[in-house]
């Protein structure tokens, strides 16, 4: 009887080479799901860039100021469309992400703005930055605003409805929100690629803690619009301060204010700008912390697929 009494143990081996296989074939589709979605995406892109706008050009014959309007346009447009085609064809269900939904959509941006503007308000209250020049608002803003808008929007598609998406039904909501938020900070290194070692931790800390941000505020609300608005409001604010936005000086001479730093680096964020403040990185922290808490209590964390 006791050569039949059966054994939990012997089977544990199995078990756990079946759910590693498991586990290994759930990463690889993930993979090419992934593959192929950056290509629906980037490949949209690429040939509304190279044929469509060129074909446009030499028929209608725009004019420079016209031919940036409808480039600006059609890559955020065709990129959703590519989005959407992979969605649709790909994955076979509705892409809700990209719903329009006005009142979120308005709360989103207004959040993005006052989340980054209290703090910038602090530094200048606590003089580590100081108003040199007030300029006023110039007809050149809203060409910044829609870079900055359609810029935000092109990260969001990407680094939340695909990667995180995929990564989170692959392995879970926790998982997926930190791979994401750390390959969102990584290309951010070449806007500090002339700073110290203190430069580059500060920045992918921040940056990292705000992918975690925008992670979180997409696991809550499933839009695309929603994050996007937030994100780009939180660029457009700190462009309107007069600062550096994220490493890039290239638009601090059309801002309405002209700024300078008046503190050490930790306080006004350095070459990054105010993203890399340490008052920045604990209020956004502590942001994060409430949505994902909030996200949790709605039951909106999935769990790995595997």
């Amino acid at each position: 009887m006791s050569s039949n009494r059966f054994d939990p143990s012997r089977t544990l081996p199995a078990e756990s080479e079946g759910i590693a296989r498991q586990r290994i074939r759930v990463t690889f589709r993930m993979l090419g799901s992934l593959l192929l979605g950056g290509v629906a995406i980037m490949g949209s892109v690429l040939v509304f860039r190279q044929g469509l706008l060129p074909l446009i050009d030499t028929v209608f014959q725009p004019g420079p100021a016209w031919l940036s309007v409808f480039r600006r346009a059609g890559i955020i447009l065709v990129a959703i469309v590519g989005y959407w085609a992979y969605v649709h064809w790909h994955e076979r269900r509705k892409a809700t992400e990209l719903q329009l939904q006005p009142v979120p959509l308005i709360l989103g941006g207004v959040g993005g703005a006052a989340l980054v503007a209290l703090p910038i308000a602090m530094l200048f209250a606590f003089g580590a930055y100081e108003l040199v020049l007030f300029r006023g608002a110039s007809p050149a803003l809203l060409g910044v605003a829609a870079f900055i808008g359609i810029a935000a929007t092109l990260e969001e598609l990407v680094h939340r409805c695909l990667l995180f998406r995929l990564l989170e039904r692959a392995w879970g909501t926790v998982v997926a929100l930190a791979v994401q938020a750390v390959l969102f900070a990584l290309p951010h290194l070449e806007n500090v690629a002339h700073g110290g070692p203190g430069d580059i931790v500060a920045m992918l800390i921040s940056v990292t803690v705000l992918g975690l941000l925008w992670g979180g505020l997409f696991v809550l609300t499933r839009n695309l619009w929603v994050v996007a608005a937030n994100h780009a409001a939180w660029n457009f604010t700190i462009f309107l301060s007069g600062v550096p936005l994220s490493g890039i000086e290239d638009w601090r001479a059309v801002a309405p204010l002209e700024s300078r730093y008046a503190g050490p680096d930790w306080l006004t964020g350095g070459m990054f700008g105010p993203e890399s403040s340490l008052l920045v990185i604990v209020s956004a922290t502590v942001v994060v912390v409430l949505l994902l808490r909030a996200a949790r209590r709605r039951g909106a964390f999935l769990k790995p697929a595997a």
